[in-house]
């Protein structure tokens, strides 16, 4: 995260350690910690996989619900509310429905359900969930594709864009995309998908968002 770090043990168990301000650790306090902690995901749940934010993180479980921690601003935890939380609370995806990879940015976060659908809420000024609007979201949005786009991977960046990697190895991003062109720089907001470099036959097996600058792996290396 910005301050924060957490890993997976061999044992599935989630510890985290670092800056703890905003509860972003999980352990139920705001005391920041320079040794790993264990994060108390429930009895008997373990980790499946875990994803940071600026100051909040969120972690699936090996029942597949998903739990987030930490920092709410503009309601990041998926929650319903925008109040901090120090331990894990569980995320409403819907009924019966299970996630199957997570990523945390800045101020939002994004999950691919089991059913192929993609939720994302928290910070929206740039349209980073991609609803269609900039309104911020304090629980799971779906975001909408054609029929025959299927999620497969998402990342959200550490500011204000997402970006998704379709089974048929298309990309599309959404929210805040910033250039230099002319001198000057330029900033686009993009309130629903478009994508990526608006080249629907670009191959991608794999992408990253940073700060202000996003890689991918096209197909084939």
């Amino acid at each position: 995260g910005n301050f924060h770090t957490c890993a997976i043990l061999d044992d599935s168990s989630l510890i985290c350690w670092g800056r703890n301000v905003d509860g972003q650790l999980g352990i139920g306090s705001t005391t920041s910690q320079k040794t790993p902690q264990l994060v108390n995901l429930g009895t008997g749940r373990t980790a499946v996989s875990v994803s940071l934010g600026d100051s909040h993180t969120c972690a699936i479980l090996d029942d597949g619900s998903l739990k987030c921690w930490g920092r709410n601003y503009q309601g990041a935890l998926g929650i319903g509310s925008t109040t901090d939380q120090y331990t894990p609370q569980l995320v409403n995806l819907g009924t019966g429905r299970t996630a199957v990879s997570v990523s945390s940015g800045q101020y939002h976060s994004c999950a691919i359900l089991d059913d192929g659908s993609l939720k994302c809420w928290g910070q929206n000024t740039y349209g980073q969930l991609g609803i269609g609007s900039t309104t911020q979201q304090t629980t799971p949005q779906t975001v909408s594709f054609a029929t025959n786009q299927i999620p497969k991977y998402v990342s959200t960046d550490s500011f204000s864009s997402t970006c998704v990697i379709f089974e048929d190895s298309r990309a599309m991003c959404m929210g805040s995309l910033r250039y230099w062109f002319g001198g000057s720089t330029t900033t686009l907001t993009l309130k629903t998908p478009e994508y990526l470099a608006r080249n629907t036959e670009l191959s991608i097996d794999e992408v990253s968002t940073g700060y202000y600058h996003t890689c991918v792996v096209a197909s084939g290396g």
